[in-house]
């Protein structure tokens, strides 16, 4: 959102191309007489986000300039069936800084989630991603469909677009694959390791990496998660002078109701 156009250059596709994700767990208190009987999980839930972070990166690359953006999205599970749906919004200000028109990027998605195995689950679903009026000379609008396994700590991930990237011309099919190890290493702080490489379909030249390593820690009122975020490769954008892609440090204070 990110994790990862106008002039179709390098630069304005690396600046469309640019994550904090908690891990959480849950102990059962014991009783003299008895085990306590754990709460039933609702058919039905619904929840609510909010974020503020210093630097909203999506795939290594900064969607603000490298300032700060305020986020918040709703989500659906059906517990027994593991389908969910949600919505998702952001500031951002690469689009303008090519030459388009949209202030906000607004996601959509929905999906599946459930067990292989003991051992193994899986994720699979679609995203959309819209920029109202975006004006951009391709469409920035983006469409991906993506699948995930993990276990444990551990999880692959693999999202592939089937229409053009960030409005990058040519470029369906492209594809990012995310690598990611999120583990309780002391008192409920999290570390969090991310590895991925967007390739861009039909644009060699503008396929890249990104790196993060961070921490993770849920205060009961908030969560704080700091990372250091590194990408190999240059994203300037209009005459703002800023390299978006430049290795650099992001703080999220985020709150899920």
């Amino acid at each position: 959102m990110k994790s990862q156009n106008k002039s179709l250059t390098r630069t304005l596709t690396a600046a469309a191309l640019t994550l904090a994700f908690a891990t959480m767990s849950a102990s059962a208190l014991a009783q003299e007489a008895a085990p306590a009987a754990a709460e039933p999980v609702p058919d039905n839930q619904i929840t609510y986000n909010v974020a503020a972070v210093s630097d909203y990166r999506y795939r290594g690359i900064s969607q603000t300039r490298l300032q700060p953006a305020v986020q918040g999205g709703v989500d659906y599970v059906n517990n027994p069936t593991g389908v969910y749906v949600g919505a998702w919004a952001t500031n951002i200000k690469w689009i303008k800084d090519g030459g388009g028109d949209a202030s906000y990027e607004f996601d959509i998605y929905a999906g599946k989630r459930g067990q292989i195995t003991d051992t193994f689950a899986y994720d699979v679903g679609a995203l959309y991603y819209a920029y109202p009026s975006n004006k951009l000379a391709t469409n920035a609008n983006t469409f991906e469909l993506y699948a995930q396994v993990s276990a444990g700590p551990f999880s692959v991930k693999y999202s592939q677009s089937t229409s053009n990237l960030f409005g990058t011309a040519d470029s369906k099919n492209s594809g990012y694959l995310d690598g990611q190890f999120n583990y309780d290493v002391y008192d409920g702080y999290v570390l969090n390791l991310h590895a991925g490489h967007q390739n861009v379909e039909n644009n060699g030249a503008l396929s890249y990496s990104d790196y993060k390593v961070g921490v993770t820690k849920d205060f009961g009122v908030f969560s704080v998660a700091v990372a250091g975020i590194k990408t190999n490769t240059d994203a300037y954008v209009g005459r703002n002078g800023k390299n978006l892609g430049k290795s650099g440090a992001v703080v999220t204070i985020s709150k899920t109701f």
